[in-house]
């Protein structure tokens, strides 16, 4: 069976070589993610090139996703010894370390205005639980509710959000450019908070046609859903960050909050992706947990585009069976009907010829006996990531003469990229040759049905205004 669901694989030490890394794409990683925090700028544009000459001679489009760094606010006490703490001790955040082991440096500048007695902390994205219990205009008093161990430049959350603090805009244009000189497919832009910030990366990077996925990780961006709706609106896909934003939220309102940003992604045709411990176990093991298994399958079940292995992947000791067992439960998910049936869209009017089209053909085939594939001539992507909002048991082909929408592509459930340059081709030879291909790879066979969709006028970006309903084995 055909897995419609992407995978995210990020790359670290324990994947970054030649043969993993072949490996990892063979046994069907979609898209490659590296963070720019693990990574200099010479050693990215190294794995990029070694990632893209292995996947071409696999013949494969792997996307590329670089990371930015997260803008976080940190205790200030790199060099202090690590502290055991047990619950019910009391540490102390300041702007001078030096008075115990208890006393950690701080922004207490930005952090005071927001903080109140009882308030939440969090440190290490929720290892360390703290409760404060004194303010004053040089420290916060805080007990500590659980065992643990603090390091001296700790993440610093609040339960409920509000401890902001942006990256500078300087740093925020070298990390861009960055991606732009090795041709990224994907920026993740952290911490996102509101729309003008995802407006703002984009407008910094519309020349080199990068898509960027806004993180979802902050508890304002779902403090109310219209800020939520603005920004996915304003990205080209989103990712529920999971780790950080169940740290801001809670846990027990982190899955309400994932089902609603798919949900509201896809009626927004918007791409998004489930990621962070979705088999973290594997980091030392070679199984997952039941409980992992059913996360990964959950996801899928509720329309994510795909789903994303982190430190698993990246310094875990088996990465590819967390590849592997992360294929398994999606193809799992993926046989259920719920999976196969979709009323995208049922009510609502389009505004493009070519959005019309991309329902039209998944209407058509999710209701015609026959129909084993879907081809989409395509030029920037745009109608097959349309295409790809219907749930449907069937294949998407994007047959497209730019590696770069094939890359994109490599994003979108349940769409496969082929190249395919449309305008090579007499107009009359085009049906031919495109299901020939399918037919060739074992796709389709005589008497089965296909649809395709293309433009009047082949390579023209946004022209797709027909579709066309085809016998395999007859005159197309």
């Amino acid at each position: 069976m055909h897995r419609r669901t992407k995978i995210v694989t990020t790359i670290g030490p324990a994947s970054s070589d030649e043969s993993m890394l072949a490996q990892l794409i063979e046994h069907g990683t979609n898209v490659v993610r590296f963070n720019l925090a693990h990574n200099t700028p010479e050693r990215l544009a190294a794995h990029i090139e070694r990632v893209r000459a292995i996947s071409s001679s696999l013949h494969k489009s792997i996307g590329i996703w670089v990371e930015l760094t997260s803008a976080h606010l940190q205790l200030a006490s790199p060099n202090r010894p690590t502290l055991d703490v047990i619950a019910g001790d009391t540490i102390y955040l300041t702007d001078d370390d030096s008075a115990s082991a208890y006393h950690f440096a701080c922004d207490l500048d930005v952090i005071l205005p927001h903080i109140r007695i009882d308030d939440t902390l969090f440190l290490d994205r929720g290892r360390i639980r703290l409760t404060v219990i004194r303010v004053d205009k040089t420290l916060i008093a805080c007990t500590v509710t659980s065992k643990g161990y603090i390091h001296g430049n700790e993440s610093l959350h609040r339960m409920g959000g509000g401890l902001n603090y942006s990256k500078p805009s300087a740093q925020l244009e070298q990390e861009l450019a960055a991606c732009v000189a090795v041709n990224a497919d994907f920026i993740a832009l952290p911490n996102v908070t509101n729309a003008d910030e995802v407006l703002q990366a984009k407008k910094l990077v519309q020349s080199a046609d990068i898509q960027v996925l806004a993180k979802i990780e902050r508890a304002e961006a779902v403090a109310n859903e219209d800020t939520l709706q603005a920004i996915i609106a304003a990205s080209d896909g989103v990712i529920v960050s999971r780790r950080d934003l169940s740290t801001e939220v809670g846990d027990a309102e982190l899955i309400g909050h994932q089902k609603l940003i798919i949900q509201r992604a896809r009626l927004l045709n918007k791409c998004v992706v489930t990621a962070t411990e979705m088999m973290a176990s594997m980091q030392h093991n070679p199984y997952p947990t039941r409980a992992e298994v059913f996360d990964c399958a959950n996801a899928v079940l509720d329309g994510t585009d795909a789903v994303m292995c982190s430190a698993e992947t990246a310094t875990g000791e088996f990465p590819l069976e967390t590849l592997q067992a992360m294929h398994n439960a999606c193809i799992g998910a993926e046989k259920q009907p719920a999976a196969k049936t979709s009323t995208h869209r049922m009510d609502e009017a389009f505004t493009r010829t070519d959005e019309a089209i991309a329902m039209s053909v998944m209407y058509a085939a999710n209701h015609l006996k026959g129909v084993k594939a879907i081809i989409c001539l395509t030029e920037s992507g745009s109608t097959p990531l349309w295409m790809s909002r219907i749930r449907s048991g069937l294949p998407i082909f994007a047959y497209t003469r730019h590696a770069k929408a094939a890359r994109r592509v490599s994003l979108y459930r349940g769409v496969e990229a082929i190249p395919f340059d449309v305008t090579k081709h007499p107009n009359q030879q085009v049906n031919h040759l495109a299901v020939d291909v399918l037919r060739q790879r074992g796709t389709v066979r005589d008497g089965d049905l296909v649809i395709l969709s293309k433009g009047d006028f082949m390579g023209v970006h946004g022209g797709t205004n027909g579709m066309q309903i085809l016998s395999v084995g007859s005159i197309l």
